[in-house]
């Protein structure tokens, strides 16, 4: 072969042809580096004629510059990546750069220097230099990684290196990963979970190809359930994916994954080290790893063998990808399935309308868990009427909740209260002027986060001091925190019962794995009385001794037009219900709500999640939106209002008509101004059978932008602000 196609990670030119260098060997997959102008970038050798790329003649062409040493990326991820880029209309090289996430990853390496401090301080200390101290402890990293957990400049790590006050450590990075065993433990399963077990097993023993629908009430067993479709796995000498929605999750699950299998799997996340990024790569791309626990970007790495794909919470919005490529992990791991030729394991106690309305069409298989494994029962559910029962003036606990959190902290069992909503209070307001602080960069308010002594924006992460007086009119103790968030409730907790050990849980206290660990083990060790946590709590945590739920505020998702509210309201509390009386001990849930007549909450209060879900499901069928119609959001943005809007206009102005296929806008997106940047949307609504991509591709492609503007497509959108 004397010229290949290179797909180049750079999404803003196409495939570009290169000759072949005399004794090179580029088989299709290989990953190269090639000149573009004065410099070199990495690139995939694809199928010849791939993308439609015009040939040009062979003289012209520049050779290859270099390959690395590694396996080419196979035929069915490739399919994938041109799938991928195809149906979420993004560019193929941003797809490709998520399936090689790192040219240091690339090739064989033998060690890495890291960095740990020696114990000696140097007799010189700036307050960088103690801040290095204080943060690093035992920590061990490369240099980079050392001044990014302490929050200095990489200059005050290199100086302290300089002074010894580090010793450097040579780290082995291809050492090989401990080999898990399929029969280390042999569960005990009831006749349900096995028959399920059984058809999974069978599934990945004959490679086939078939989505499944693990559905199981809350403590069901269905973690058991699937770890059996891993053994057999194991068995066959393949290799497991297993995607979990948070990296917050991830400790606890790798520590239950080792005590079922004998061996830690390998992770792979944002999270990790340089050094141990590079280990599980080469791990995973050699085979060497069997079973690989991840967030969403694990799905496109170059597995060698996959034998079985597994999502677990299944349901979770946070498999959607809400910026660079919009795709949904969940539907992205089923067509992974498909031409990997492995099953795929969609798992959940609520799933996705979606994931039902595939399994009702015969298109997923599905396998039912209706009982609590060892004999737990569901917990009951009560209702309190926020109308007729009110909590005193500024508070949000109602008298029957705070009752029963007594009468468990009496028992020594454990409590947990729900409020998706982070920080001390949503707004903060003037109540001499009225002022209220709004974010600089976005059209939101700006949250009140006492524990840390900011305002921030949750939208883009501005944050600043909080203030002590109001900027705009000078006056001092006149500002007021409106609604709660979870700090709020925890001091309420604190005020009427003090006795009582707390936690939060939410994203600003569980940021990493080993934080969510700490925090199971206190749990566990009965370290905590009263649990207040976001939808962080919600997540596949088993606590014997938790008997009572609190959900403070069961409206806060009914609110905001999204089309989604109803299922995802629905899903969070059932799974934040499902938190309770999992062992031996009945558990009990209260929901709080001004609203006791919506559908939703009555469905969950009588226990009748099919009534929901026909219910929600004829809705949608009515409205001909997903799963039965489908829609795609076009985002323009700039950060000069007027060309966003003449941007916007202009697309608007020229948008398509066909049957099935409508239009509507451009109008400011709810979140009109977000990170600085002016926001317009345009939703397109289509009948299924409607070619959409192919309309949007025509109607977006020969339109020529302003040069600040950026337009974005998300495909099956979830996020409508």
């Amino acid at each position: 072969m004397t010229r290949v196609r290179v797909l180049l990670f750079n999404s803003a030119v196409g495939p570009f042809d290169y000759s072949v260098p005399a004794g090179m060997d580029l088989p299709v997959g290989s990953v190269a580096q090639v000149p573009l102008g004065p410099r070199r970038i990495d690139g995939i050798v694809w199928d010849a004629g791939a993308f439609g790329a015009a040939e040009i003649e062979a003289s012209r062409l520049r050779p290859v510059a270099a390959k690395y040493d590694m396996p080419p990326l196979s035929q069915p991820l490739r399919r994938l990546i041109e799938w991928t880029a195809d149906y979420y209309l993004a560019s193929p090289a941003a797809v490709a750069r998520m399936a090689l996430p790192s040219g240091s990853l690339f090739g064989p390496g033998r060690s890495i220097t890291e960095y740990r401090l020696t114990g000696e301080p140097p007799a010189r200390m700036t307050p960088q230099r103690q801040q290095v101290y204080d943060r690093l402890g035992g920590e061990q990293a490369t240099v980079r990684e050392l001044a990014a957990i302490a929050g200095v400049s990489e200059g005050v790590i290199r100086s302290l290196v300089s002074s010894g006050a580090f010793e450097a450590v040579e780290v082995p990075i291809d050492r090989p990963w401990p080999r898990p065993d399929p029969d280390h433990i042999t569960p005990s399963l009831n006749q349900e979970q096995q028959e399920a077990a059984d058809r999974l097993a069978e599934a990945v023993r004959r490679a086939e190809p078939v989505p499944f629908l693990l559905d199981g009430v809350t403590g069901s067993g269905k973690t058991e359930v699937y770890f059996e479709a891993v053994a057999e796995a194991l068995r066959q000498g393949k290799q497991t994916l297993l995607l979990l929605p948070e990296i917050a999750l991830t400790q606890p699950f790798l520590t239950r994954i080792e005590a079922r299998f004998g061996a830690a799997p390998v992770p792979w996340h944002s999270g990790l080290k340089q050094t141990e990024r590079r280990r599980a790569w080469n791990a995973i791309i050699s085979g060497d790893a069997k079973i690989i626990v991840g967030a969403r970007s694990a799905l496109f790495l170059p597995y060698a063998n996959l034998g079985v794909i597994i999502v677990d919470e299944a349901h979770e919005t946070s498999f959607k990808q809400e910026d660079g490529v919009r795709y949904n992990a969940r539907d992205v791991a089923v067509m992974r399935g498909r031409f990997e030729g492995c099953p795929v394991v969609l798992s959940s106690a609520t799933p996705a309308l979606e994931s039902r309305v595939m399994a009702e069409a015969g298109r997923y298989e599905p396998l039912i868990l209706t009982h609590r494994y060892g004999g737990a029962q569901l917990p009951r559910i009560s209702l309190i009427d926020l109308t007729q029962d009110a909590p005193p003036r500024n508070q949000w606990i109602a008298p029957p909740l705070l009752a029963a959190m007594q009468e468990r902290l009496a028992r020594g069992e454990q409590s947990l209260l729900f409020l998706n909503r982070r920080g001390y209070a949503p707004l903060t307001l003037c109540r001499h002027c009225g002022h209220r602080f709004k974010c600089p960069n976005c059209s939101a308010w700006m949250v009140d986060h006492r524990l840390s002594g900011r305002l921030a924006c949750h939208h883009c992460g501005h944050a600043e001091p909080s203030p002590s007086a109001c900027p705009e009119c000078g006056e001092t103790d006149c500002l007021v925190a409106c609604g709660p968030g979870v700090e709020r409730i925890a001091d309420e907790v604190a005020a009427l019962l003090p006795t009582a050990r707390r936690a939060i849980v939410t994203s600003d206290t569980i940021w990493s794995p080993e934080k969510a660990a700490e925090f199971v083990a206190q749990v566990e060790a009965k370290a905590i009385d009263v649990i207040i946590g976001t939808q962080l709590v919600t997540k596949g945590y088993h606590f014997p001794d938790l008997t009572l739920v609190g959900v403070i505020d069961a409206d806060i998702g009914l609110e905001g037009g999204d089309l989604r509210a109803g299922e995802r309201t629905f899903q969070q509390i059932a799974q934040v219900a499902g938190r309770a009386g999992r062992a031996a001990k009945p558990g009990e849930v209260f929901i709080q709500t001004r609203h006791p007549d919506a559908p939703v909450i009555d469905a969950l209060v009588q226990g009748d999640r099919e009534a929901f879900y026909a219910a929600e499901t004829q809705a949608r069928r009515d409205a001909n939106v997903p799963p039965f119609g489908r829609l795609a959001a076009i985002i323009i943005s700039s950060e000069d209002h007027a060309e966003a809007h003449e941007a916007a206009r202009q697309a608007g102005a020229v948008a398509p008509e066909h049957d099935g296929f409508a239009v509507y806008g451009p109008a400011p997106a709810p979140l009109s101004l977000l990170r600085g940047r002016h926001r317009y949307r345009l939703l397109v609504h289509a009948r299924r059978n409607v070619e959409m991509q192919r309309i949007i591709r025509e109607w977006l492609q020969p339109m020529r932008w302003a040069p600040g503007v950026r337009v974005a497509v998300d495909v099956d959108p979830y996020s409508f602000v």
